[in-house]
């Protein structure tokens, strides 16, 4: 092709393939596509289907070819299709009637006002084209937690930017109430949301989120990255209080203990960026009984009634439990059911004459340790707290073989039974 037949467009390579990150073949498809709107605005709808676009991105220029085919003189219907015999001969000397010959054409010819067209008609179609690899791209990455500088505080929300210049969202319901940054802050927050409006992307940011919660627990935790961990419920009060259940899938590891860290060092990183919300980690059963009784701690329970099918659980303590299990503000109670399933309600219990009660440190002889701490565990600290639990509850709430907890009931009543007779 000769050099007045072509248009050189490195520039414009440059101009939309670096500035727009799109891959170049997506990039020379869209570029194709321009040239032909082009060419049917300017020889009418259709006229691109007789025109071929070739584009070379390593030199960075195309070429176009007009397809016609070859018919007698006055025969002419078309011209976007057809072409005289005397015309096509001028092109390609030796050609026929009924062939389809090719001629280059030269795109600066097509005017000003044409090559004006081409940029602002690609300007457009990259604009959608960035538009929908946002939309995907942060879609794709919804639960994922960003760190992105804070560029604006407005009254409803905060506008951030990451560190490829996209605009994220932060609203006031999405913030942690006593959340307080300034302009230049970095803000970490987990992908909410991504809303298509008008045509444009909007990304929206949550630090509420139990998500979020959950995201951090992965960053700090390597054992909840590596799966040896997993975390099976989140309930939260942002930056109030949140309880994270939690589960190994190696009798060695702790759960618990892992996600705490030692004297603390794992959880205080996730407290200190959730504003010192308080977090309880406990872990994770499938004994509803057992993980209602986890999920009040730290209030002791002395029994639970289930209601499976309307999904309320009794629960009752002792008088000085009660607020313990309520929680401040009732944020305990409230964590709970949200974290069990359940709605709880708490009933308190006036304990019996505890004066001839005995620990059950002193059955030692006759109950293996690790029976005594399991029954201590719940909050089974005497005899007597033992024999106020039906055996079904002591079951359900200590993972105890029934066996098991037949003989201890037994040993603990005949001790009483002997005290009576005397």
């Amino acid at each position: 092709m000769s050099k007045e037949k072509s248009i050189n467009l490195s520039d414009m390579f440059k101009e939309f393939n670096d500035q727009k990150s799109i891959d170049q073949k997506t990039l020379i498809s869209v570029m194709i596509e321009s040239f032909k709107k082009v060419i049917d605005s300017s020889f009418g709808t259709g006229s691109s289907d007789y025109y071929d676009v070739i584009i070379n991105p390593d030199k960075g220029d195309l070429e176009i070819y007009h397809n016609r085919e070859v018919v007698e003189d006055g025969a002419v219907n078309n011209p976007n299709k057809e072409i005289a015999l005397s015309e096509a001969q001028k092109i390609v000397d030796d050609c026929e009637l009924g062939e389809e010959i090719s001629e280059p054409v030269d795109f600066t010819n097509f005017g000003r006002r044409a090559i004006l067209t081409l940029r602002q008609t690609l300007s457009s179609k990259i604009l959608e084209l960035q538009k929908d690899i946002l939309y995907r791209e942060y879609s794709e990455k919804t639960g994922q937690i960003v760190n992105a500088e804070l560029y604006q505080n407005w009254k409803n929300e905060l506008l951030l930017m990451d560190d490829d210049g996209h605009e994220l969202y932060l609203p006031k319901d999405q913030q942690i109430p006593n959340d307080f940054y300034k302009k230049g802050d970095v803000v970490r927050a987990v992908i909410h949301e991504v809303r298509s409006i008008n045509g444009n992307t909007k990304i929206i940011l949550s630090r509420i989120s139990p998500i979020f919660l959950r995201r951090l627990f992965e960053l700090e935790v390597p054992e909840i990255a590596e799966g040896l961990i997993t975390i099976e419920r989140i309930a939260r009060l942002p930056g109030e209080r949140a309880k994270v259940a939690v589960e190994s899938y190696d009798d060695r590891i702790d759960p618990v203990g892992a996600c705490v860290g030692v004297k603390g060092s794992r959880i205080h990183g996730i407290v200190r960026e959730l504003r010192n919300e308080n977090i309880d980690v406990i872990n994770y059963t499938k004994n509803t009984n057992l993980f209602i009784a986890r999920a009040l701690s730290p209030a002791k329970i002395i029994s639970i009634n289930i209601d499976e099918e309307n999904k309320k659980a009794e629960v009752n303590v002792n008088p000085e439990e009660v607020s313990l299990a309520i929680g401040k503000g009732g944020a305990n109670i409230k964590l709970a059911s949200q974290l069990t399933g359940y709605s709880i309600d708490v009933f308190r219990v006036t304990p019996e004459d505890d004066s001839e009660d005995i620990y059950l440190e002193e059955f030692s002889d006759e109950i293996d340790e690790w029976v005594i701490e399991a029954l201590k565990a719940i909050g089974c600290d005497t005899a007597k707290d033992v024999l106020k639990l039906t055996r079904q509850d002591l079951i359900q709430r200590t993972d105890l073989e029934e066996e098991t907890v037949d003989y201890v009931m037994k040993i603990l009543a005949a001790e009483f039974a002997d005290d009576e007779k005397k």
